[in-house]
């Protein structure tokens, strides 16, 4: 039996999210050094949320099974 999603741990809750909240654009927006305190809350510039890219396996390049045996075909 499956555990409901409301019990798992708060990291594995966690996933790529579109939209930020005003604080995390007010964060990142500061880490870039695009925001200072002077600068009013609303109306933040866009902020790009890019979604992280998972690497895919990569396959050996190995001899098929008619190459294995020496005969091609």
């Amino acid at each position: 039996m499956s555990i409901d999603r409301s019990l798992r741990s708060k990291n594995s809750l966690e996933r790529h999210r579109n939209v930020l909240t005003r604080a995390e654009r007010v964060e990142r927006l500061k880490s870039q050094e695009r925001y200072t305190e002077d600068m009013s809350p609303l109306g933040l510039p866009k902020v790009l949320n890019p979604k992280p890219k998972t690497g895919k396996k990569k396959v050996k390049a190995g001899p098929t099974a008619g190459e294995e045996d020496g005969k091609k075909g």
